[in-house]
């Protein structure tokens, strides 16, 4: 997968244009189509990884993690499916305080729009 297949990927998984993301790096509109043509610099593969909230390494395709550097905490909190994590078994709070049982019948019939 090329730079520009990775940046397109997960930039549709992140619900972004390229356009925008070009802007919100502060980039011009249409200047990430020119990466399967010529590499950008450093300085602007570093702009749209943080826009993306991935590494550069992902997006060079040096590493299939895409917050390598993340510690576990982070990784963990960064992507959480609670419908998984329920599943699982885990217990979750709300500022502390246990979520019980029957508030969780309650938000997962309000996520799946029961």
């Amino acid at each position: 997968m090329t730079l520009l297949d990775r940046t397109k990927s997960i930039a549709k998984e992140r619900g972004i244009s390229l356009t925008d993301l070009a802007i919100k790096a502060g980039l011009a509109e249409k200047s990430i189509y020119s990466w399967d043509r010529s590499n950008p610099k450093a300085e602007n593969l570093e702009k749209v990884a943080t826009v993306l909230g991935v590494s550069t390494d992902f997006l060079l395709g040096r590493t299939d993690e895409p917050n390598r550097y993340m510690n576990e905490t982070e990784k963990m909190l960064s992507n959480i499916d609670l419908k998984k994590a329920t599943s699982n078994g885990a217990v979750l709070s709300w500022g502390g305080v246990d979520i019980d049982e029957e508030d969780m019948a309650i938000i997962k019939r309000l996520l799946e729009g029961k």
